[in-house]
């Protein structure tokens, strides 16, 4: 067989990396669906918060997007393309999940998220983690999975300890849409700007802040802010890990899933 002959993969980009006096800016750059965690886009990213890690020059990362989604959260189309169950495929998405959560907390480094777009499932879970988030007019954000027969029991690792508890009642249980000014208020923003040129205003506060630290400052300061999610991570992980795949199990999640997809109510929906 010739070179020529030869099959050629090429490894298509789903995270940018660009890197800017001391901060790498990781890019999910996958509009087409939404953002959502695929292996190539999971894979990428752990990439990247690796090599901000390793990298004694990265001060900072920073977590955006293309498009008008941060994240939708699992991919678990390849799962199921590949003839793996709702209950396998959970799995996978799961695993992934916890694995970038735990990156995330355990770098040694500040994780500024910049969002500016829809925020669901996953991107919970990715927003909650990082140390700091700025958020734009354009998002919004939702934890419908209650709606579906399921529950956001992964995402609840990041997701609960920053949200006030009457908060994590109301949306864990209504699925209610609710914008940048209330996800402020309840925690799970930092701060809200009304167009681009107030976001960029929030990051170059906060990524001079984070220049003008010393590496061991940062590092050591964040441990801080992070023991006390960390300190059980591992523990609670399973459980929510175990207590998710049960419910993709369940009759009421096919429903659920099965109406989602086709664009109709599901059979409890009362409205």
């Amino acid at each position: 067989m010739t070179v020529l002959e030869k099959e050629i993969v090429v490894t298509e980009t789903k995270v940018r990396q660009d890197v800017d006096a001391g901060v790498l800016t990781l890019t999910l750059d996958s509009p087409t669906n939404r953002n959502a965690l695929s292996t190539t886009l999971v894979t990428q990213l752990g990439s990247g918060l690796a090599e901000a890690a390793r990298n004694p020059d990265v001060r900072a990362v920073v977590l955006t997007h293309t498009g008008g989604t941060f994240c939708a959260g699992a991919d678990l189309s390849e799962a199921l393309a590949s003839g793996a169950t709702p209950e396998q495929a959970s799995a996978q998405g799961t695993g992934a999940m916890i694995a970038l959560m735990r990156s995330i907390l355990e770098l040694p480094k500040p994780v500024i998220a910049r969002i500016d777009g829809h925020v669901r499932a996953g991107g919970f879970g990715l927003v909650a983690a990082a140390d700091i988030a700025i958020g734009g007019p354009a998002c919004t954000f939702a934890l419908t999975e209650s709606r579906l027969g399921l529950a956001p029991a992964v995402i609840s690792l990041t997701v609960l300890p920053r949200l006030s508890s009457r908060a994590a009642s109301r949306y864990f249980l209504t699925g209610e849409k609710f914008g940048p000014g209330q996800a402020v208020e309840i925690g799970l923003l930092t701060a809200a700007a009304d167009d681009a040129e107030g976001i960029d205003a929030h990051m170059t506060d906060v990524l001079t802040g984070v220049r003008k630290a010393s590496p061991q400052g940062l590092a050591a300061s964040k441990a801080l802010t992070t023991e006390h999610v960390l300190a059980t991570f591992a523990d609670s992980s399973a459980r929510r890990a175990e207590e998710s795949a049960a419910l993709f199990g369940t009759d009421e999640a096919h429903e659920g899933m099965t109406a989602f997809l086709s664009k109709r109510k599901p059979a409890w929906d009362l409205t």
